[in-house]
């Protein structure tokens, strides 16, 4: 009888871990005696508890089931708030890619705009993802025309960011203001 009563609670805490929203809302809908078949509630053995012993066993079962449910809840918000942080994370990260050491080390694939007529020292050059980016060396390229090239800026070693256009094997250092 008692190995009964214990498998039972056990059961019992199973199914309120695994269905805690569904539980939640029938508890709170009735108590015990609405929620179980009459077969279901004599073979708890809930049938032997006075009215007063089954009011109590109503209200700590609600009491544990709208705690979980706040947990649960708290749980959901504290992921959304972990999602939300680790978005704006990696938003910053592709943002900022190229200025100093910042993000990966992965290269930055993409088209030059318009027409492009070679390297020069101090030329700014502006991808079409936004970023404007400055050679500080002085490579250069003569007699070279391309539209709407394509581009790679490749990380180096300290910092160091490499600009490559499609076709042509000569690359110029630069860094990134903007």
């Amino acid at each position: 009888m008692r190995y009964s009563r214990l498998r039972l609670l056990a059961c019992a805490a199973v199914l309120m871990s695994l269905s805690l929203p569904a539980l939640a809302q029938r508890v709170v809908d009735g108590d015990l005696q609405q929620q179980m078949s009459p077969a279901e509630f004599k073979a708890a053995g809930l049938d032997k508890l006075s009215p007063q012993e089954m009011a109590s066993l109503n209200n700590w079962l609600q009491g544990k089931v709208a705690a979980a449910a706040a947990d649960a809840r708290e749980q959901v918000r504290e992921q959304v708030r972990e999602q939300a942080r680790e978005e704006g994370r990696q938003e910053v990260i592709v943002k900022n890619r190229g200025f100093f050491d910042f993000g990966s080390k992965d290269p930055i694939d993409s088209t030059l705009p318009g027409e492009f007529t070679g390297f020069g020292k101090g030329r700014t050059y502006t991808l079409a993802n936004g970023q404007v980016w400055e050679q500080t060396d002085a490579a250069a390229v003569a007699g070279v025309r391309r539209t709407d090239a394509k581009v790679s800026v490749i990380p180096g070693i300290s910092g160091v960011w490499y600009l490559r256009v499609e076709g042509i094997n000569t690359r110029a250092k630069v860094r990134r203001v903007k």
